[in-house]
């Protein structure tokens, strides 16, 4: 394939299917960067984000209490010397790959899973631990969605497959950035104040909405007959997908959004 003008040469590595996935070189944007050789290439660097009417609303001292533990989750960065941090990553190849002995937490193994390199520490710059926590949560509390996205399982999948997990750490990032989550002491934006009706309701509201935004982004993905050049337009698909689900005037629990039925399927 030709590289267009501007356009950088990939480096490549191995998503969950065992496809080679080319990745950009680093790319800085006003946000941040997701990964340190994020492959998402300029994903943040142009945002589509309505700007929503001022709006002032006063939280119930549930919502206050909730929204402050999902912020506090939020700032927490990913500790490779951590102890806690270690066991959690161990615990997601585990979970993901229950008969294959991890030999180590740097080891080549990890390409595997769609890490970009064999060190998976390096790609949760721009995230932290809450996104290791969503991939956990996702791989426990929907395992059969999780090892049908982990494995490419459905459709006609590309040639060249999106990195399961740095696709994931993505997927946190976006979310957080949709709801407003880090505007204090609460978000201003529509779906980040219907958001907190659902935290409202279900303190997992927000790790169940990243389950359902992975499975709907995969749903995107094979719909639009995506490849890794599309990836961008794919997550932003879905992102706006959700922002319009999240508006709806009947979603009053996770489970009422209509994607919810694909953690399912």
């Amino acid at each position: 394939m030709k590289r267009g003008k501007g356009e950088k040469k990939a480096t490549k590595s191995r998503d969950g299917s065992g496809q080679v996935v080319p990745l950009t070189e680093p790319v800085v944007t006003a946000t941040g960067m997701v990964g340190t050789r994020s492959w998402i290439g300029g994903l943040f660097t142009r945002s589509n984000r309505r700007q929503d009417k001022a709006v002032d609303y006063t939280l119930s001292p549930l919502q206050e209490e909730r929204l402050q533990r999902l912020q506090d989750r939020m700032v927490v960065p990913f500790d490779e010397t951590r102890p806690d941090h270690q066991e959690s990553l161990k615990a997601l190849w585990n979970v993901a790959f229950p008969n294959v002995h991890l030999t180590g937490l740097v080891t080549e193994q990890w390409k595997e899973m769609g890490w970009q390199g064999p060190n998976p520490s390096t790609d949760f710059r721009g995230c932290g631990f809450i996104a290791l926590e969503n991939l956990l949560f996702s791989a426990r509390t929907y395992p059969v969605c999780f090892r049908r996205l982990l494995l490419k399982q459905r459709g006609d999948r590309a040639k060249w497959e999106y990195p399961f997990a740095v696709a994931g750490i993505n997927i946190s990032f976006m979310l957080i950035q949709m709801l407003d989550l880090q505007n204090n002491p609460k978000p201003k934006c529509l779906p980040g104040m219907n958001f907190l009706k659902l935290l409202e309701e279900d303190e997992r509201a927000f790790d169940v909405l990243y389950c359902i935004a992975f499975a709907m982004m995969d749903a995107q993905w094979l719909a639009m007959h995506a490849s890794y050049m599309e990836f961008n337009e794919v997550l932003q698909a879905t992102r706006n997908q959700l922002e319009r689900e999240l508006s709806l005037d009947d979603i009053h629990r996770i489970q009422d959004l209509p994607a919810y039925n694909l953690l399912f399927q």
